[in-house]
């Protein structure tokens, strides 16, 4: 095992190369196969374990560039600003103004959430409510849960009256297109653009409307084109 300094110039150098590393990578660099030892020293830094990959994936705490929800993605590993997949859940359904769906969540934290949901609604940490075919998932406390679905049914409403607008074949090539962008997330207005450029008039404003429908995971408005 490195000794204090020597540990933290090897941590160093590892994460500039790299700014995520698992136990097997990290047990190397530090010369030990104790894991108590290698997380002392990262406790000496501050990092967080990925709530993906079952929390194989380590980070230093200054590394991760997290987002409005408290995430941070790098080559498919997520970690959370809350640590845990539960806690992550757990806090996002609380805050979220309108609750969420399974799908949402799935597509926003990219990992399996159905198992970690339920058990979180059996220790009665979090509620769900049956709303237009799906659970919506909802605080625990009867008050806030209340205003999160009159929230939701009210977006239902509103989405229901704008999408219905708009011709169903709108609504297909904007599906197709979003298909064939291929990416996990892909920006509102870069399919509005590409069928623009192909003679289909399509606001962003509308293809928002489409994937809130359809439960199709996009890119902040402010993100970059590619």
């Amino acid at each position: 095992m490195l000794d204090k300094l020597a540990s933290a110039r090897a941590l160093k150098r590892l994460f500039r190369r790299f700014p995520v590393a698992d136990l097997n990578t990290l047990s190397r660099t530090l010369n030990t196969e104790s894991r108590m030892s290698i997380f002392r020293r990262l406790k000496d830094f501050g990092y967080f374990s990925s709530y993906t990959h079952a929390g194989g994936f380590y980070t230093l705490g200054h590394i991760p560039q997290f987002d409005d929800y408290g995430l941070w993605m790098h080559q498919g590993i997520g970690f959370s600003k809350e640590g845990t997949l539960k806690a992550t859940l757990s806090k996002l359904v609380k805050t979220a103004p309108s609750g969420y769906t399974h799908t949402e969540l799935k597509h926003l934290l990219r990992v399996r959430v159905h198992n970690t949901l339920l058990g979180l609604v059996r220790e009665e940490r979090l509620g769900r409510e049956h709303i237009e075919k799906a659970y919506l998932y909802i605080s625990a406390d009867a008050g806030e849960a209340a205003e999160q679905i009159s929230r939701r049914n009210m977006l239902l409403a509103e989405s229901d009256k704008r999408t219905n607008s708009l011709p169903i074949t709108t609504v297909v090539d904007v599906l197709i297109e979003t298909i064939h962008a291929g990416k996990l997330r892909v920006s509102p207005r870069l399919i509005s653009q590409r069928l623009t450029a192909r003679g289909c008039s399509v606001t962003t404003e509308q293809v928002e409307q489409i994937f809130g429908q359809y439960g199709i995971d996009a890119l902040k408005k402010t993100a970059v084109l590619t």
